[in-house]
């Protein structure tokens, strides 16, 4: 009866015949298949030469013993019988439950072939040929069952490649490649096989020995090239033998066919993306391997006859800039690479009479382009090694740089880049300018770069130009059909060497009246509102991030110009403090919205700081136009983030005496005064600080704990932590006494803030105690009175403002008790009243109704009447008249 043998992970029917085909022909007919790993289920039939011929068994054991046994030792043509006859049986491909013996056998073989015995390479590959094809399962479970076998057996096929045959090289390399083509579920299986072998590594560790066979070489890099592609964990496992050095250690080796050097810069290209970027710069970032690379680079550079030989040079570039802004030390100078790169990328704007340029020349193709902005990015990743600046100035990078800031034509001429192109880099060149600027000041200067940038500023402020923006790439975002994206690289590049504080770059934007330009654009922006245009700055609007982006970095520019000189914050002037006051009506709300307003906000305070305080005439400016009344207001609703930068800058204010009354006549909401404010942020940063208080806002005890001496004193940090120094300059500024709009609660915490010099000093002292106990130093006798004095005064101290606050909130509660019994006086007597009309009316109503009491009531009317009279001294004879209306109802 015939049985059935499933093929493991088998999956789609068979191409391959029922029998008949010698393993040579098998071998040749794999080439040209995609065979899985698996096969479907296989019949006893196809296995047979015969049909309906019976399946016989092979011990595997046996075949073992004749290849080891000492009595066979010398049978070589009984041992190659031997392994024939096993492989006729398993034509079809080994059984899962046999690879242990499998791979002995190709042990054996691999073994005997490295002593010399030829003869074993024959029956080597076509065991190989056979291991080529799918594994067979007789059970569906042989699949999880053998799976571990199946990854030995993986790992033991690649170790295989020691033997120094290339026919069996090859075959090894063939098995896996083909493997890798497989269906979609066999494809992955085979993956997570290699992935749990280790294949990748030995493969990584056999190119050491193929440096003379470029045939089995370019095979292993082939199946490199394919496990690397999507796979982090071959990665990882190529990374950790070292592939990256490598590979490309030997990558401009001799090659007609220029495979070797593509498939090794595809690889190193996986091994950035699936791998450890930092690992693969770490072993690129030596002179073997950066020499390798320019070498590639210089001999592909001239090479633009195919785009393929233009991508394959942008390739190794990309990996040059991703080393470079990996580990910027990598001996690109000593190499002589960082000159090269240089000089590639500036002989279009800066002539040279180099002989690696004489016939060069870029065409207007993407790939040149692309080349372009690959050498200045890096060069400017380069630029972070204090060492590549001297060869950066001596091939005139900034000169370059500098040749794109100039203002742009709508057009261009037939042999020269699209405006679109030259767009793009420009914008670029304003990037790199914005970081080598401040590290190459005086090739900035020496190139008039102030002047250049703020040419190219003022171009962007014309709106009568017909110039409209394509908004290309990264750094042209939000710049289509405008000069936004140029005036933004410009602004930043200006920010960039205005942070330098080089007096000479700032005396130069100072006399090219850079502060009156940036203040007439910034006063435009906000008259502007929401109108929309061509030009930069009549394109504004309040709630795109682009705009207030730029309205940040001119007013960090006109802070950094006018900082650290008086004669800039003159000429700032009134128009400046008008605009800056504008950017300080800001909806508090706003902030938190996160679209920029949170740093717009912050740069005018810093403004403010910058720009007014120091300059008597600025100061009254910003005075008349309320601005100390626009600060204190932001303090009120402003988040806590921003409280210490305001309250600085009102500090900084106070010492102007105008300041004082602005300070003392605020009110916010709900009618609060600026003392009471600055009361309740005391009370909320000892909150957020921890500073133990009661209820009432009396002190509480706190304790203490104890730093080593090595640690910063956490007394002084505080001061520069929260804002309650600057809160007590404020009130020493304006005093302590007669402060409007403080009520109860204000008053205790003001005892506080009265004695927080004090209280500073003995906090600073208990420190010091406190060190000293714990390194265990006994001071000197005069030290130890002195400082047991010192202690003994913030005692009292403490026990003076806590019995003074003891005393306010007891005068306090006695005022809310006086209050209190005064509002239940007002009741009483409004109910009393309320009695008496009941009363009243009640009487009304009885002597209506009743007679009788209506005439009891005129009774007690007339007693009342007469009593209340004065009686006359009546003479005698003196006439008498009544004063009474007789006759009367009432």
């Amino acid at each position: 009866m015939a049985t059935k043998t499933q093929a493991f992970a088998g999956g789609g029917s068979s191409s391959l015949p029922p029998g008949g085909l010698s393993l040579t022909e098998i071998s040749q007919k794999l080439e040209n298949q995609k065979i899985p790993i698996v096969t479907h289920i296989i019949s006893d039939e196809d296995i047979g030469n015969v049909v309906g011929e019976k399946l016989q068994t092979v011990d595997l054991e046996r075949v073992l013993k004749v290849l080891t046994d000492p009595h066979y030792a010398g049978l070589y043509d009984r041992h190659v019988m031997a392994i024939e006859r096993l492989l006729r049986h398993y034509k079809q491909g080994f059984l899962m439950k046999d690879l242990v013996q499998v791979r002995r056998i190709l042990n054996i073989c691999a073994d005997r072939i490295e002593e010399g015995l030829v003869c074993y390479v024959e029956p080597l590959v076509d065991c190989l040929c056979v291991c080529a094809l799918p594994f067979l399962m007789e059970k569906a479970s042989d699949e999880l069952a053998y799976r571990q076998i199946s990854v030995e057996t993986a790992s033991q096929l690649a170790f295989l490649m020691r033997v120094d045959v290339s026919r069996v090289r090859l075959q090894i390399v063939g098995r896996w490649r083909r493997s890798t083509t497989a269906s979609r579920r066999h494809k992955t299986y085979n993956q997570a096989i290699c992935e749990e072998s280790d294949i990748s590594e030995t493969l990584v560790r056999t190119l050491k020995l193929l440096d003379k066979d470029l045939t089995v070489r370019l095979a292993v890099i082939s199946l490199l090239q394919k496990l690397s592609g999507n796979s982090t964990r071959c990665c990882i496992q190529m990374l950790s033998v070292n592939a990256a050095y490598t590979l490309c250690s030997r990558m401009t080796d001799p090659d007609p066919s220029g495979e070797l050097l593509f498939r090794s810069v595809e690889i190193l290209w996986n091994l950035m993306q699936h791998g450890d970027s930092e690992q693969v710069a770490k072993q690129l970032a030596c002179q073997e391997c950066v020499a390798q690379l320019r070498e590639a680079f210089v001999y592909l550079l001239p090479r633009t006859f195919s785009v393929f030989d233009r991508q394959l040079r942008n390739d190794v570039l990309v990996l040059v800039q991703l080393l470079a802004a990996t580990d910027c030390r990598a001996p690109f100078i000593e190499v002589g690479f960082l000159k090269q790169l240089t000089l590639f990328a500036t002989f279009e704007e800066v002539k040279s009479h180099s002989p690696l340029v004489r016939n060069l020349k870029l065409s207007k193709n993407h790939e040149d382009f692309e080349l372009k902005k690959l050498l200045i990015s890096t060069l400017v990743s380069l630029s972070s090694d204090p060492c590549a600046l001297p060869v950066l100035s001596e091939g005139h990078f900034m000169l370059a740089l500098l040749s794109y800031v100039k203002p742009n034509e709508p057009t261009s001429k037939p042999r020269e880049l699209p405006p679109a192109y030259v767009e793009e880099l420009q914008l670029l060149a304003l990037s790199a300018l914005a970081t080598v600027g401040p590290k190459m000041q005086a090739d900035f200067v020496s190139c008039n770069g102030c002047n250049r940038l703020l040419e190219l500023l003022f171009w962007c402020t014309e709106a009568s130009d017909d110039y409209l923006g394509y908004g290309n790439a990264f750094h042209g975002a939000g710049g289509r059909g405008s000069k936004r994206a140029q005036m933004r690289r410009t602004l930043r590049a200006i920010s960039a060497m205005v942070t330098t504080n080089n007096p000479d770059i700032l005396a130069d934007f100072v006399d090219q009246d850079a502060i009156g330009a940036l203040s007439e654009i910034l006063a435009s922006s906000v008259s502007a509102g929401n109108r929309t245009g061509q030009a930069a700055t009549a394109a504004v609007n309040d709630d795109d991030t682009i705009d207030l982006e730029m309205k940040r970095e001119m007013l960090g520019i006109l802070s950094g110009l006018c900082e650290n000189s008086l004669h800039n914050k003159d000429l700032f002037g009134p128009s400046g403090v008008a605009t800056l006051v504008q950017f300080l009506r800001t909806d508090p709300g706003l902030l938190s919205s996160g679209l920029g307003h949170y740093q717009l906000v912050i740069g005018a305070i810093d403004a403010v700081w910058c720009c007014v305080v120091g300059s008597y005439t600025t100061e009254d400016c910003f005075l008349e136009r309320e601005g100390v009344y626009l600060l204190l207001d932001l303090l009120e609703r402003c988040p806590s983030d921003l409280h210490s930068l305001i309250l600085g800058v009102l500090l900084d204010l106070s010492e102007n005496e105008k300041t004082l009354p602005h300070l003392k006549t605020w009110k916010g909401g709900r009618e609060v005064t600026a003392p009471h404010l600055f009361c309740a942020l005391w009370r909320d940063t000892e909150a957020s600080i921890g500073c133990p208080r009661r209820p009432d806002g009396s002190i509480a005890q706190a304790a203490v704990t104890p730093q080593p001496a090595n640690w910063p004193s956490r007394s002084i940090v505080e001061v520069a932590e929260n804002v309650r120094a600057k809160i007590y300059a404020l009130f020493y500024r304006i005093g302590f006494v007669d402060l409007p709009g403080i009520n109860a609660e204000d008053h205790v915490t003001l005892t506080l803030i009265e004695r927080y010099l004090d209280y500073k000093l003995g906090e600073v002292w208990d420190e010091v105690q406190r060190e000293l106990e714990l390194e265990q130093v006994r001071p000197v006798t005069p030290d130890r009175e002195a400082l047991d004095w010192i202690n003994k005064c913030t005692e009292q101290e403490t026990l003076l403002v806590a019995k003074t606050q003891s005393e306010l909130m007891d005068a306090k509660r006695d005022q809310e008790v006086s209050e209190e019994q005064a509002l239940y006086s007002e009741l009483r007597e409004d109910h009393r009243q309320k009695e008496k009309a009941i009363n009243d009316f009640s009487d009304f109503v009885a002597r209506t109704s009743d007679y009788s009491k209506l005439r009891e009531a005129k009774t007690r009317q007339l007693a009342s009447i007469e009593a209340s009279r004065i009686v006359p001294l009546q003479q005698d004879g003196a006439a008498f008249h009544s004063t009474e209306l007789v006759n009367l109802q009432a």
